[in-house]
């Protein structure tokens, strides 16, 4: 079995494949001061509570990750504790099979790459991939199946949490569907704002992405969704084709299956 690990800026997420199948996930706060015996205590405490892997037997390891302190650790964890077993970490010279068309290809981060991957794999090109997470990221991915830039907008929760700090009447909101556009109180006006207008500005940059991407034909653009915050405004978005939430994690599957499977 494949245990994949995205760590982003907030959550870390791992998933154990069975082949092409999730037969396990998990989701755990991102600690930047976590170190790799600690990493590997929740690790190993994760896969020994699991219900569904009765004796797991972990025969590779794929991780990607935007946090560079974690990196860090995650390497060491892999190494100290993983030592025997093959390990995957998406770096420059790992073979993703894409096509960073960037003025700076490094910049891009890994899960993004990974984003493409999958999403050229499960759909084809062109495709945009909206990743809901600590930011929105919006990947654009052409045709051949390059990744060819993209927008990146603050997330609903770090916006949420600005909106807390800064304005002295306005406390953090459950993060829920309201009745009706038109809040009746503040609680209700704020989960309207944050809902329907991320949901808008989704829609509004997606639309202007398909049409960049394919002018003749906007509507050959697959939009796809993914990433922990998604299911809060999916349903008010028309333009998602598809929602995948394991994208990035089927992104690492693909890469270290090129690299490292025999």
């Amino acid at each position: 079995m494949l245990l994949t690990i995205d760590v982003g800026n907030t959550n870390t997420v791992l998933c154990v494949f069975d082949g092409e199948e999730v037969v396990e996930h998990w989701r755990i706060a991102t600690d930047p001061v976590r170190t790799a015996d600690e990493i590997a205590v929740v690790l190993q405490g994760l896969l020994a509570q699991s219900t569904v892997l009765k004796d797991p037997d972990i025969s590779g390891i794929a991780l990607c990750s935007t946090v560079p302190s974690v990196l860090h650790e995650m390497r060491e964890m892999c190494q100290r504790y993983y030592g025997s077993i093959p390990s995957l970490i998406v770096e420059p010279g790992v073979r993703t099979g894409v096509s960073v068309r960037m003025d700076n290809p490094k910049e891009v981060g890994s899960d993004r790459i990974m984003n493409t991957v999958a999403a050229v794999h499960l759909y084809g090109g062109p495709a945009v991939v909206v990743d809901f997470g600590t930011s929105t990221n919006f990947d654009a991915v052409s045709a051949r199946g390059e990744f060819v830039g993209g927008a990146l907008a603050p997330g609903i929760e770090i916006s949420v949490d600005a909106l807390s700090r800064r304005a002295a009447q306005l406390l953090k909101v459950e993060l829920a569907r309201p009745h009706h556009v038109i809040g009746k109180n503040t609680v209700e006006a704020l989960q309207s704002g944050i809902i329907f207008g991320f949901a808008g500005q989704v829609e509004g940059i997606a639309r202007r992405m398909t049409a960049e991407l394919a002018p003749d034909d906007p509507a050959s653009v697959t939009v796809i969704a993914t990433g922990g915050l998604a299911p809060l405004v999916l349903n008010e978005i028309s333009v998602i084709d598809a929602h995948e939430p394991w994208l990035t994690l089927i992104g690492l599957r693909l890469v270290y299956e090129r690299n490292l499977a025999v």
